[in-house]
C-alpha cells in the first residue's frame, strides 16, 4: 500500500511544507549585487580576455549604482523609518540602520571599483597598461609563469566579482536578524577579502603573507562567532535576536526543556563573549587588532582602502544590531567590558601609530584608534549614540578611501613609496597632492571644519550623555596623541627638503582622481554642512524589534 493510501485510510491529509515567502523588492539591493557577482563569474568564463576588464568595470558600477538607487527608493517609500519590516522569514531586517549602512557601503564600493580600474600609475608592460593586481593570481611569485603573464599583459579581472561578493556579504551583515544569517554574511564578506589581499602586483610575497595571516586569524574569529551562536542557541532555544532578547529579559516564558539551560547564565555570558570576540576582530579592536597593520601594509592599496572603510561599516553595523537588539538586557554586563576594550583600542592605536615609519601601517594604527572612538558611541546605549555612530562610519569611510587613494600616487621604481622618509618635501614637488593628503589627515585628527571633527564631537557627546564621561576624557587625550603623528606627517611634507632622486607623484587617470575628489567633497561637506546628514542618521536610528 502506498504512503498516500495509508494517510487516506488513516483519515489524514498529505502533509505539505509551506513555501518560503521572499520579499524580492525589499531585498533588491542585495539581490542586485549578488546577481552582478554571479554574472561577473560568468564573464570570466565566457568573455574573451581582451574584453573582460571593461565588461567587469561596467557591470560592477552599474550594479552598485542600481543597488544604491534601490536603497534610496526603499527609503523614499517609508521603509526603514517609519515602516520597519522583517524579510525572508524574519531572517533579514529592513530598518533605518540597515538602509543607512547599506547606502554607505554601496557608495564606498563605487569609489573602490574606480580605484581598482586605475591603470595609469603602474609602468606599461609590453606596451600594455597595468593595474595594482598580479598579472596571474595562481602563479608563483617571481616565477617564470608570472613573468610570462606580465609580458603578455594579463589582468586579474576576477577581483571585480570577488569584490561584489564581499559587498553583498557586507550588505547582509548589518541587516541580519538572526545569528546564523549573520554568520553566513560574515563568511561571504570575509572569504573574498582573504583572496583579494594576496593579489598585489608588487611585493607579492608580502601580499601573500598578509593574506595568510588574515585568513588564519579570521578563521579563528569565525570559529568563536559560530561557537558563541551554538551556546546561545543552547541557552535560548532560538538564534533570532528578538527571541534571545525576550528570553534574557524574561518577556517570554521558558519551556520545560529550556528551564535547565536558562537557570544559569553561563551559556548566555560565554556565548555573548564569543560573539563579541568575532565581531571585535572584524572591527580591529584591541586586543584583536594584531592582523590590521600587517594586512593593511601587504594588501594591494585599493583593497586596503576597501577593507578599512566598508568592512568597518558592516562590522560595526552588525555589532550595533547584536548589542542593541539581542542584549539590551545585559548592558550592565557588557558595558564594562566594552569600556575596557574602547580605552585599550584608543590608547594602543594612538600610541603605536607614533612609532610607525610606513604610511600604510600608520593609517592601520589610525584605523585601530578610530575603532575605539566609534566604540564610545556604541557604549552610550541611546538613540543619540546610535545616530552618532552611523554618522561617524559614513564620514570615516570616505576619508579613509581618499587617503589610501593618495598613497597610490607617490611612487618610485619599486612601486608605491610608503616609507615616511619618501614623503619628505612632497608639498614642494606636488602641492595639490600634499594638500589633499593633509586635509585627510586633519580629518582623522578631528580638526574643526572637517567631517572627522563632527563625527568625534557627535560620539563623545552621546557617550557623555550616556554616563561615560571618563571614557570621553580618555578619547580626547587619545585624539591629542593621534593629532601629533598626523601633524608630524604634514610637517614632513611641507617643511622638509625633498630627497634628490626621491619618489615622484604619478598623474592618475579620471578613476583615481574621481575617488580622491569624492573623498575631499565628503570630508568638507560633512564638516561644513553636517546638519542634514546628522538628521538623516538620527531618523535612521531605529532598529527592528
Amino acid at each position: 500500500m502506498s504512503a498516500s493510501a495509508v494517510l487516506a485510510a488513516a483519515g489524514g491529509n498529505t502533509p505539505s511544507i509551506p513555501a518560503p515567502h521572499v520579499e524580492y523588492g525589499q531585498l533588491s539591493p542585495m539581490l542586485v549585487v549578488f546577481g552582478a557577482a554571479v554574472a561577473g563569474v560568468l564573464v570570466e568564463a565566457f568573455v574573451p580576455r581582451r574584453l573582460r576588464r571593461w565588461t567587469q568595470v561596467s557591470l560592477s558600477l552599474v550594479a552598485l549604482v542600481g543597488a544604491f538607487v534601490a536603497v534610496v527608493v526603499l527609503a523614499a517609500q517609508g521603509h526603514g523609518a517609519p515602516r520597519i519590516d522583517l524579510l525572508a522569514m524574519e531572517s533579514v531586517a529592513l530598518d533605518g540602520p540597515a538602509l543607512f549602512l547599506q547606502g554607505v557601503i554601496l557608495l564606498v564600493a563605487v569609489v573602490t571599483v574606480l580605484t581598482y580600474a586605475e591603470r595609469r600609475l603602474e609602468p606599461k608592460v609590453g606596451g600594455e597598461p597595468a593595474d595594482a593586481f598580479a598579472a596571474q593570481a595562481a602563479a608563483t611569485p617571481g616565477g617564470e609563469q608570472e613573468r610570462a603573464a606580465v609580458r603578455a599583459g594579463f589582468t586579474t579581472t576576477e577581483v571585480f566579482p570577488l569584490t561584489m561578493f564581499a559587498v553583498g556579504g557586507m550588505l547582509l551583515f548589518p541587516a541580519a536578524n538572526d545569528l546564523l544569517t549573520m554568520f553566513v554574511a560574515l563568511e561571504v564578506l570575509s572569504l573574498p577579502l582573504y583572496l583579494l589581499c594576496a593579489l598585489a602586483r608588487r611585493r607579492r610575497l608580502l601580499s601573500q603573507e598578509a593574506a595568510v595571516k588574515y585568513f588564519l586569524l579570521g578563521a579563528f574569529a569565525s570559529a568563536f562567532f559560530l561557537f558563541g551562536t551554538a551556546l546561545l542557541y543552547g541557552y535560548a532555544g532560538s538564534v533570532k535576536l528578538v527571541d534571545i532578547a525576550d528570553i534574557v529579559s524574561g518577556k517570554t516564558m521558558t519551556t520545560a526543556a529550556q528551564l535547565s539551560s536558562t537557570r544559569s547564565d553561563v551559556l548566555l555570558l560565554t556565548g555573548l563573549a564569543m560573539l563579541a570576540v568575532g565581531l571585535l576582530f572584524k572591527v580591529g579592536a584591541v586586543p584583536f587588532h594584531s592582523w590590521t597593520p600587517d594586512v593593511y601594509q601587504g594588501a594591494p592599496t585599493p583593497v586596503t582602502g576597501f577593507m578599512a572603510s566598508a568592512t568597518k561599516v558592516a562590522a560595526f553595523g552588525a555589532f550595533l544590531r547584536l548589542f542593541y537588539v539581542a542584549f539590551p538586557g545585559l548592558r550592565l554586563d557588557w558595558r564594562p567590558v566594552l569600556w575596557g576594550v574602547a580605552i585599550l583600542t584608543m590608547v594602543v592605536g594612538a600610541v603605536l601609530a607614533v612609532t610607525q615609519q610606513d604610511v600604510k601601517r600608520l593609517l592601520a594604527y589610525s584605523s585601530i584608534a578610530h575603532a575605539g572612538f566609534i566604540l564610545t558611541g556604541v557604549i552610550a546605549v541611546n538613540k543619540q549614540g546610535l545616530s552618532s555612530v552611523l554618522f561617524y562610519l559614513a564620514a570615516y569611510s570616505f576619508v579613509t578611501l581618499g587617503a589610501f587613494a593618495v598613497v597610490t600616487l607617490v611612487r618610485d621604481s619599486k612601486g608605491e613609496a610608503t616609507h615616511l622618509s619618501s614623503w619628505a618635501g612632497l608639498g614642494r614637488r606636488s602641492p595639490l597632492v600634499a594638500a589633499v593628503f593633509a586635509l585627510f589627515l586633519l580629518a582623522f585628527a578631528g580638526i574643526p571644519l572637517t567631517s572627522g571633527f563632527t563625527g568625534k564631537f557627535a560620539v563623545f557627546q552621546a557617550a557623555a550623555a550616556g554616563g561615560a564621561t571618563p571614557l570621553v576624557i580618555v578619547g580626547v587625550l587619545s585624539s591629542a596623541v593621534a593629532a601629533f603623528f598626523y601633524i608630524r606627517v604634514i610637517v614632513l611634507m611641507f617643511f622638509s627638503d625633498p630627497k634628490p632622486g626621491g619618489p615622484t607623484v604619478a598623474i592618475p587617470s579620471a578613476f583615481t582622481a574621481t575617488a580622491i575628489g569624492v573623498g575631499v567633497l565628503v570630508t568638507l561637506g560633512l564638516g561644513l554642512l553636517p546638519q542634514y546628514f546628522l538628521d538623516l542618521a538620527s531618523k535612521a536610528s531605529l532598529f527592528a524589534y
